[in-house]
């Protein structure tokens, strides 16, 4: 809110605007949004934490927090929207941690959050989002070599991702843009945005059963105020 967030809001005028890591509830905010946009909470239990929300000015059907699953939900990471013809879910994976002691919960997160979704497909297809904590090949990152077990690079976190396009989900942005030097995330020192040395670790994935209505995917690189930048999608629900 401070760094012209509502600026960016009002020239982009997405239809919905998925949000991670809030760090806060309704009630910590001012109610300071442009008219036109209805507002859904998903706060951790644990104040200054995680968390998501979602912006819309398409009324969704539905709204549902968490997966269902209470050795998940506390955290505040999942926020899911119910449209006619589609889920939106709104996601922060959590992090493996520099020292990797939370892998093996991220692994298991990643098999849930999987089953999860695959739920929700039985019924109409879904788009994810957010952040997923992971580069998922070596063209999503610009030192690969020196990464290969750092968190967000570990051979089980790629893994993880795998397992989502194993399933039929596609990685939206690769479907128009093959190449790499595309990211979403610098670290804040180093000089590391302006010399583009990033990871791509902010996704929109997709049922393949919305290829057909998918026209458009992007990275809003230009877009400052955080350490990550804002990526999206176009899709022909018409």
């Amino acid at each position: 809110m401070k760094r012209n967030f509502l600026d960016y809001l009002g020239k982009e005028k997405p239809d919905v605007l998925c949000l991670q890591e809030t760090k806060c509830g309704p009630d910590d905010v001012a109610d300071t949004w442009p008219k036109g946009y209805a507002m859904y909470w998903n706060a951790a239990e644990k104040k200054g934490y995680s968390g998501t929300a979602i912006l819309t000015k398409v009324p969704p059907m539905h709204v549902y927090p968490h997966m269902g699953l209470p050795e998940h939900d506390h955290e505040g990471r999942v926020l899911t929207a119910e449209y006619e013809r589609f889920y939106l879910v709104n996601v922060y994976v959590p992090n493996a941690k520099r020292d990797l002691s939370r892998l093996s919960y991220r692994q298991h997160w990643d098999h849930d959050f999987l089953a999860y979704l695959k739920q929700l497909e039985k019924r109409k297809p879904v788009v994810f989002c957010g952040d997923l904590n992971v580069a998922h090949t070596e063209i999503d990152l610009t030192h690969p070599k020196t990464n290969q077990h750092n968190h967000g690079f570990t051979p089980e976190e790629r893994a993880g991702f795998d397992g989502f396009v194993k399933a039929g989900f596609l990685d939206t942005f690769r479907v128009f843009t093959p190449s790499g030097g595309h990211y979403t995330w610098w670290r804040p020192f180093g000089d590391a945005r302006a010399k583009n040395v990033g990871w791509r670790i902010d996704y929109f994935l997709a049922s393949s059963a919305l290829r057909p209505r998918l026209t458009k995917a992007f990275i809003r690189d230009e877009i400052l105020g955080s350490d990550h930048c804002p990526v999206g999608i176009e899709l022909d629900v018409d």
